[in-house]
């Protein structure tokens, strides 16, 4: 199976809530993701407050699964506590359709929407009007260690496959200390391990429903490509797989290889190693 690169867009973008904009005096509580954009996000706080001395901002920053547990168990119910949220192209266009999202037809004049891919602008819209702001988007992508492919006489395909993943794997696995094959996402989630998976499988020839609205999670595509990603990681992963969410993952730095449906952080204090010019992606 061609190993896939077009996740088109697991956007994080902030919306404004059913619960109302911002009025004089106002404070707005954001709920948002722990990841290191989002801590860039929030360090912008003391500008945004000095440009509007009428709102102030409080922060509310989870881990991603309670995010979005919390984030929808609030908005369906009108809980009303969050302001703006930090959601994804998954739940924009439906929360939008039930009126939970407020739309974004008022947007100033120097914010040029032509200039938002595509894809992006699309998933995050609902009958032709955006109704979320994308901070950043993401795609799928593979990266790997040059230096240790080359000593083990690995040339990258133009087009890998997942079995040329997996055999590279095993040729790298244990060649030095502590060296993990690969690392990918193991925490379970939607916004975790399924980010990841869900391209899988699609690679597998396995979607989620058919024409009907089947589910065909049962389908050989699901279990061949379920099967193929355990094996993977439990033969040439790191230890302790279960708790590698997106935020850790390129805290691994030993690993030879890294598909990952997440971009590099900026934080380079997290990923010295990973992020040498030793790495290079597929």
């Amino acid at each position: 199976m061609r190993l896939a690169r077009h996740l088109p867009v697991t956007t994080l973008a902030a919306a404004i809530a059913m619960s109302g904009h911002a009025q004089a005096q106002t404070e707005i509580t954001v709920a948002t993701v722990n990841n290191n954009d989002m801590v860039i996000m929030q360090s912008l706080t003391e500008a945004f407050e000095e440009a509007h001395p009428d709102i102030t901002l409080d922060w509310v920053v989870l881990e991603e699964n309670v995010l979005r547990q919390r984030m929808t168990t609030d908005i369906a119910t009108g809980g009303a506590q969050f302001d703006v949220m930090t959601i994804g192209t998954y739940e924009v266009p439906i929360w939008a359709e039930r009126g939970w999202l407020s739309p974004l037809d008022n947007l100033p004049d120097d914010y040029n929407e032509d200039d938002l891919l595509a894809s992006v602008r699309d998933g995050l819209s609902y009958d032709d009007t955006l109704h979320a702001l994308p901070f950043y988007a993401e795609s799928s992508m593979m990266y790997y260690r040059t230096d240790l492919f080359e000593e083990a006489g690995i040339e990258m395909s133009e087009q890998p496959t997942w079995e040329e993943v997996r055999e590279w794997a095993g040729k790298l696995h244990g060649t030095q200390d502590g060296l993990a094959g690969i690392c990918l996402r193991g925490k379970p989630g939607w916004g975790e391990n399924m980010a990841f998976v869900s391209t899988l499988v699609n690679t597998y020839g396995g979607r989620w429903f058919d024409e009907e609205w089947n589910p065909e999670l049962n389908s050989d595509a699901w279990v061949n490509a379920i099967q193929f990603y355990v094996d993977l990681l439990n033969d040439y992963g790191p230890p302790g797989l279960a708790p590698t969410a997106l935020t850790k993952i390129w805290r691994y730095s030993p690993v030879a290889t890294a598909p990952c449906g997440w971009m590099p952080p900026r934080q380079p204090a997290n990923c010295m190693t990973a992020m040498s010019p030793m790495w290079r992606t597929a």
